[in-house]
């Protein structure tokens, strides 16, 4: 018996523990002007981030920027002083709370009646509501990618996470991050 109520403290350790020490999952979303010809785009450059006040910081907003350079290099595009395209990022921080609520039936009547009948009225309970809540950053950063020949948007890449703790790698995360964000593009192009 005393094994099984073990058992059942560590469970719980564990699972926190699985939790706690995954990073951030990054969702994606991408849209393209389907009218563009991408085979025409060779070369790229990016605007100048700045950090925006209380955003994310200069250290990040550099990390961001080596990123996109090197994954737009990895995908065959040049650096150039005269783009074909512009790539710009902005980051979007929102602090939130989630809020739930659990309810416990326990005793003389709520969901379990141990003693009572499932008709209604003589042995009645009452239930236990808790409340949690739970502070995050909902962050997204948004890769805008522009034709300097038209000056229009060509393509959007959105990577939204929700942070509940700073990575402990930031320049993994935002590298990876970049990866995955900028997977689509350009759009119809084989995956390596």
């Amino acid at each position: 018996m005393n094994i099984k109520r073990t058992n059942l403290r560590i469970l719980p350790i564990l699972v926190l523990g699985l939790i706690y020490s995954c990073s951030p999952t990054v969702k994606v979303t991408t849209d393209y002007d389907h009218s563009a010809n991408f085979s025409e785009y060779k070369t790229f450059a990016v605007y100048d981030l700045k950090a925006q006040e209380g955003q994310v910081n200069q250290l990040n907003v550099d990390r961001v920027t080596k990123a996109i350079r090197a994954e737009m290099i990895a995908k065959g595009f040049t650096e150039s002083s005269n783009p074909d395209l512009k790539v710009n990022a902005v980051s979007i921080l929102k602090n939130k709370t989630q809020v739930t609520a659990d309810s416990n039936f326990y005793g003389y009547g709520g969901m379990y009646r141990p003693y009572g009948y499932w008709g209604g009225g003589a042995m009645m309970g009452g239930a236990n509501t808790t409340f949690n809540t739970y502070d995050y950053v909902d962050g997204s950063l948004i890769i805008d990618i522009v034709s300097i020949k038209t000056q229009k948007l060509v393509w959007q890449g959105i990577g939204n996470a929700q942070i509940d703790s700073k990575p402990d790698n930031p320049e993994e995360f935002i590298n990876s991050s970049i990866k995955k964000i900028l997977e689509g593009f350009p759009p119809g192009a084989v995956k390596k």
